[in-house]
């Protein structure tokens, strides 16, 4: 959250000339409400569900940057799913930045608690191991949406 998912998603599908879709848009759509209800009249764990099942819908198409929430990554078959369908690419912030991002947005469910600091910290540790399976990484925190698009451009044009 907070490391420029979606607007990096947009420009580098735009770059590609690919199609994109924001994972948390298409869930809202086939769930006809926004995130932050679905966590809060039907809690976390309903909501990974239909994440996981949207996920695997998507997963089927080409040509696609697909920006996911990043939760997604805690379940070992979501992280391999998306290895085995494209590339799985972790966009990382300093909590600094992510805080200075994210700050008076309510629609962000899992940060609407007393001490958001201290949440981004804790879920920056907890989920660290789950982000390094990424097959490519970059840090956001001080670069453009453009420069970020353009690096992850290159880096899905580089031979292995």
């Amino acid at each position: 959250m907070g490391t420029g998912k979606t607007s990096v998603g947009l420009k580098l599908a735009q770059l590609k000339k690919w199609h994109f879709i924001d994972l948390d848009d298409l869930i809202e759509l086939q769930e006809q409400r926004r995130i932050v209800d679905i966590f809060a009249k039907k809690g976390e764990p309903y909501f990974r569900k239909v994440e996981k099942k949207v996920l695997k819908q998507v997963a089927t198409q080409n040509k696609f940057v697909v920006a996911c929430g990043g939760g997604i990554v805690l379940d070992p078959e979501n992280i391999k799913l998306m290895k085995k369908t494209g590339k799985l690419i972790c966009l990382s912030a300093s909590c600094e930045t992510i805080l200075k991002r994210v700050s008076n947005n309510s629609t962000r469910p899992i940060l609407n608690v007393a001490k958001p600091r201290e949440r981004i910290e804790f879920l920056l540790k907890m989920r660290a191991p789950y982000y390094a399976q990424a097959d490519k990484a970059v840090d956001t925190s001080d670069l453009s949406i453009k420069q970020v698009a353009l690096k992850l451009a290159k880096m899905l044009s580089a031979k292995k």
